[in-house]
């Protein structure tokens, strides 16, 4: 048996749900691999939206002010039936959410994977092998054994753990026998991606058009592009509707011709799935391979990032011996209640624009219209569970709830100042205890997000709240506590 590892992770897929995790782990001196099978980045766009959270986990990976940068933001996002009423309207989209960045930032693909990969590239832990295919894998002693087709040939790399971040099809999941729960949503639909010449022709909010005689979605994107998507009705082909005239009789009603320009066609089915294991052993699987959504509530892209964050922090303390292997146990259940919450939201969103018959679309109308009309609608999206189980201190006070990233006057944020890690906030003092980073709003370092760190412990009525490095609270109580608890938590079992 071979005793040597290659590296301490292999991530099977370069996106950015991959990526990420590398660099999550790299920068912790996590030794990384990822193995992509293409030659290069994807060069057209995918996802359209990444959310406050996901912006979060995107400035913990370095890339956030380069990603910001190439966004676009808008005020609203409305769904209107046949006649342009307003069925629904989610508002604040340009607001500063929970996360410290706005609450709904509309990307460009490309441009995100590759500011993630330029940041990889500084990182000495990782290593990106591109043109790499797996093959197989088999579990051996105390690692995996990955076999791979290479450019240069036959390739295999031994690992302590195996991730399979490789989308929706995955390689590592079919390896792994791991089978799918349907949720039962399959729907056609045409995706237009198109660069912009005059943004005053196109509309300036996203839209869900909830209309029976062809639902349609038009959204923003980033890096100066638009995205419509159209339903395909029952007996047009793939054939049909990527033709170039069906597309312009599609776009004739928006009036862009001339301020457009086509950059991408595809047909896609709207599935919802979530993968039954997400771990098994030494074999983890994360993004698009463990979960997939429809994009009405544009969280795929977060979510695969949310899976990223969980396993950044997990894989480096089990690693390095400081955190029982079972840590990784807690993935799944921490995860998988929130992944059907977006799952859930995206297919009622789904399912109230899909509807195509003109008497079932009519009554949704009255009765939308008429709920609006009562003030007994959403404006926004509703809060996703929290996490129930897992690795928390259950029955504390928040245990599993987000901890908000404050902003200070100047636009600093609280991550940046207080760096990566576990926090144990408190105003009282705090002794010294390894592995957590004190966090005082007494520290004149902190001044700016004093007054939102005490209003924090006001709102959980303790004297110490702890952070885990996700930005999840483990719980509230005492600082000596809320330490003993942590450790306990981690501590290997053999110790």
């Amino acid at each position: 048996m071979t005793t040597g590892h290659d590296c301490d992770v292999l991530i099977v897929g370069g996106g950015p749900t991959g990526v990420t995790l590398a660099i999550l782990l790299a920068q912790q001196g996590v030794r990384t691999i990822i193995a992509e099978k293409e030659p290069g980045i994807y060069p057209l766009p995918r996802a359209a939206h990444i959310d406050h959270e996901a912006m979060r986990i995107l400035q913990q990976a370095g890339v956030a002010d380069a990603v910001m940068a190439t966004c676009r933001h808008t005020t609203r996002y409305d769904f209107l039936n046949a006649k342009g009423e307003i069925l629904l309207r989610f508002d604040g989209s340009d607001r500063t959410g929970s996360g410290g960045w706005p609450a709904a930032n509309f990307i460009h693909q490309p441009s995100v994977e590759q500011a993630l990969r330029a940041q990889l590239a500084e990182l000495p832990d990782a290593d990106l092998r591109s043109g790499w295919r797996m093959e197989r894998f088999e579990t051996e002693g105390d690692g995996v054994i990955a076999r791979f087709d290479t450019p240069e040939g036959p390739r295999r790399l031994r690992s302590r753990y195996l991730v399979g971040a490789d989308g929706a099809r995955s390689p590592v999941r079919h390896a792994a026998g791991i089978a799918f729960d349907d949720l039962d949503f399959d729907e056609p639909w045409l995706v237009i991606d198109a660069i912009v010449h005059d943004h005053d022709r196109l509309p300036k909010v996203n839209l869900q058009i909830c209309d029976p005689s062809r639902p349609t979605t038009c959204v923003l994107m980033g890096e100066g592009r638009h995205r419509w998507e159209f339903m395909i009705k029952p007996g047009e082909t793939a054939e049909q509707v990527l033709d170039d005239g069906f597309i312009a009789a599609l776009l004739a009603p928006w009036d862009v011709d001339g301020a457009v320009t086509l950059e991408r066609k595809a047909v896609y089915r709207f599935n919802a799935r979530i993968a039954t294991r997400w771990r098994q052993g030494r074999i983890l699987i994360a993004g698009d391979a463990a979960h997939q959504m429809p994009p009405f509530a544009g969280q795929g892209l977060c979510s695969g990032l949310r899976d990223a964050a969980n396993l950044g922090w997990k894989l480096p303390l089990v690693v390095n011996g400081r955190a029982d292997p079972d840590l990784l146990d807690t993935y799944q259940p921490e995860r998988e209640p929130h992944v059907r919450g977006v799952i859930a939201m995206a297919m009622m969103m789904g399912k109230t624009v899909c509807i195509t018959d003109p008497d079932a679309a009519a009554a949704r109308d009255e009765q939308m219209l008429a709920a609006r009309a009562a003030g007994m609608v959403l404006d926004g999206p509703p809060a996703y569970p929290p996490i129930m189980t897992g690795c928390i201190l259950a029955g504390s006070p928040g245990a599993g709830s987000y901890f908000p990233q404050l902003v200070a006057p100047d636009g600093t944020r609280l991550d940046d100042r207080v760096g990566p890690g576990a926090w144990l906030v408190s105003d009282a003092a705090i002794f010294a205890t390894q592995g957590l980073v004190p966090v005082s709003p007494a520290d004149g370092d902190l001044s700016d997000f004093a007054a939102g760190l005490r209003a924090e412990l006001q709102r959980h009525a303790c004297p110490a709240i702890l952070v885990r490095p996700d930005r999840s609270l483990f719980g509230a109580g005492t600082p000596e506590a809320l330490s003993a608890a942590w450790h306990a938590a981690l501590q290997p079992a053999a110790a």
